[in-house]
């Protein structure tokens, strides 16, 4: 199985923060700690207070799982939850009804199986996240796990960036087609070659959304892999001395360097990385190999490429046909794809898993994917080693537990944060719009037609939802106690094409979004060109068209 197998260095230390809490726990339950004096202790853990319960959200490492520490992630559902997990944009997953007295039992529970909510809180280093599709991938240079466990052991508890101005994000991609959005991160990475052919990485720097969006810029076209720990601390370095720790709303790294400009910060970091190169943070190659032969390739099988099995089902199901066009991604080992399992069924609430559900892909894993998962930015799932000729099975399988819906990268695979239903940061509801479109967008030849399309929606300007990047992006705002919701087209986050939404005009009430949003699609489908996404035909066209369209609508109803 590719993953991270930990020592016993690894599970004594997360014993001892279990015991840790515990204490902690208990002195805030009898109040010898005040929720003031509790609040940092709990937040170190992974636990925030919310609406109306505690949400204890659970790291999920580059996004990898295996079967066994899925079917733990059920039971924490089904005996400390309300039977459901919400995977996240972040490749975690959260809780949202925890009752305080139960997380030191549930952190015990996820040390049981190697796992934990360190670092998934808090100004540090969060959870490093990757292409979910990493390792199996045709189109991908080397396996960027490897470096994200490498860069997870380095920042965990690291005493010089656990108090940091502000919460960090860093994605690594070994892919040229970016699918793990490198570029809306504080660090991106992107695992390149050089002239000579040697592997390393392109270092970006600023990128992030929330109230100031940004797209990162690229400050080293090449880090060599000896030195990537070495450059990430000399970019730390540099942020923990300067950023903003005087103004919560300037305090990411992307204001230091839309401050600096790009070119003054680049200069910065690489004055202190003369300082550090060669120094103790220089990569060990034999430390590398260790963590490289935990992710070594499964043992598979010879598999027919040609998998006549999925082309007679396909002829007779048309359900299955469907499927197959949208949910299977081509796999570097012949005979074999990638599976993107949807959360995404019409009407649901887009990343929730129920404790059965989970049980059922835990067995599906094991079964066709050699006991491995994988969740995605998207809010989806992945079996990512799934011989072709087994697909028709699985998708049976997957089928009887709700799991089957053919809609991944298309208008129904929507993006949306939790919302004003749990969040107490949160302006307005997003689940609610997230079920409304899915089911206005469900029949599948219509989606079919509409094609690759992407909409993100935010419950607020934190942009948990990432709508700043949405094809079309949804962020609600509060108008004197009222929902409204302001949309923005074009934003993308694949690679050099990354683009931020422009604003489509003024916020909308509740009851508009689904109408608007489809006179924008009904725009979309009349101004194309043959085979063009949406996204391209936004930023061929702009928003102008569309927005006149929204416009009339308006008028004609004023009418």
């Amino acid at each position: 199985m590719q993953l991270y197998n930990y020592r016993a260095d690894d599970r004594r230390f997360l014993a001892e923060r279990v015991a840790e809490f515990r204490d902690q726990v208990a002195r805030r339950l009898s109040g010898a700690l005040s929720e003031d004096e509790f609040k940092p202790l709990r937040l170190m853990n992974g636990l925030y207070l919310q609406l109306h319960a505690y949400m204890l959200r659970v790291a999920i490492p580059y996004g990898t799982l295996a079967s066994h520490q899925l079917r733990a992630l059920a039971e924490i559902a089904r005996r400390y939850d309300r039977g459901f997990g919400h995977f996240t944009t972040r490749q975690n997953i959260q809780f949202n009804w925890i009752k305080l007295e139960d997380t030191p039992e549930i952190l015990a529970l996820l040390a049981s199986v190697d796992m934990h909510a360190l670092q998934t809180s808090g100004n540090c280093i969060r959870n490093v996240t990757a292409d979910h599709f990493a390792g199996v991938a045709a189109d991908e240079i080397e396996d960027p796990r490897i470096w994200c466990e490498l860069i997870r052991q380095w920042s965990t508890l690291h005493p010089e960036f656990s108090f940091l101005p502000r919460k960090f994000k860093i994605a690594v991609t070994g892919s040229p087609e970016d699918r793990a959005a490198v570029r809306v991160h504080d660090i991106g990475l992107v695992m390149v070659r050089d002239d000579a052919g040697a592997v390393g990485f392109e270092v970006l720097v600023g990128g992030g959304q929330g109230r100031t969006p940004m797209i990162a810029s690229t400050i080293r076209r090449f880090v060599p892999k000896r030195d990537l720990l070495s450059y990430l601390e000399a970019i730390m370095r540099v942020y923990n001395l300067h950023g903003r720790r005087d103004n919560l709303f300037k305090a990411r790294i992307k204001i230091l360097v839309q401050s600096l400009g790009a070119e003054a910060f680049a200069r910065a970091v690489d004055a202190e990385f003369a300082t550090l190169q060669g120094g103790l943070a220089t990569v060990d190659e034999a430390a590398v190999a260790r963590i490289a032969a935990d992710f070594a390739p499964p043992p598979y099988r010879p598999a027919d490429p040609a998998a006549p099995e999925v082309k007679s089902v396909a002829a007779v199901e048309p359900a299955f046909a469907r499927w197959t066009r949208t949910n299977l991604f081509a796999h570097k080992v012949a005979g074999h794809t990638a599976v993107i399992v949807s959360l995404k069924p019409p009407g649901g609430i887009p990343g929730d898993a129920s404790a059965d559900q989970m049980d059922a892909l835990a067995d599906l894993a094991d079964r066709f994917s050699f006991g491995e998962l994988r969740v995605t930015h998207g809010q989806n799932l992945v079996l990512p080693h799934v011989r072709l000729g087994e697909v028709p099975e699985l998708w049976r399988a997957l089928d009887v537990h709700g799991l089957a819906t053919a809609n991944a990268g298309l208008i129904s695979d929507m993006i949306a944060c939790p919302g004003l239903d749990y969040c107490s940061l949160a302006n307005t509801r997003s689940i609610p719009i997230a079920q409304r479109l899915s089911r206005r967008f469900s029949d599948p030849d219509q989606i079919d037609r509409i094609g690759p399309l992407e909409i993100k929606i935010s419950g607020c300007i934190n942009a948990c939802g990432h709508h700043h990047v949405g094809h079309i992006g949804i962020l609600g705002v509060d108008k004197k106690g009222d929902e409204f919701y302001q949309i923005t087209l074009g934003g993308r986050a694949d690679g050099a094409r990354s683009a931020l939404g422009k604003l489509l005009g003024p916020a909308i009430p509740s009851a508009r979004v689904i109408d608007v949003v489809q006179q924008i699609i009904d725009t979309y489908l009349a101004i194309r060109c043959p085979g063009e996404p949406f996204a391209d035909t936004v930023a061929r066209v702009g928003v102008g068209p569309f927005k006149t369209a929204t416009t009339q609508e308006r008028r004609d109803e004023a009418a």
